[in-house]
């Protein structure tokens, strides 16, 4: 149940994140942010994992 937690309030400090780039028209920082998040995504779910030679193909 902590875990959760933990996780909630990471998507929260994204959702503030995005909300702050939308509202001061930052429109052209969203797609670096979400290159970053989806980079990280696929670096965490790949860390030891039988994906990792398939991955190495694509770079």
């Amino acid at each position: 149940m902590n875990i959760l937690k933990k996780i909630g309030k990471r998507l929260k400090l994204a959702g503030e994140l995005l909300d702050f780039l939308w509202i001061n028209k930052m429109w052209w920082m969203m797609p670096i942010v979400l290159l970053l998040l989806l980079l990280t995504v696929l670096i965490i779910f790949t860390s030891n994992s039988a994906v990792v030679p398939f991955i190495y193909t694509l770079f």
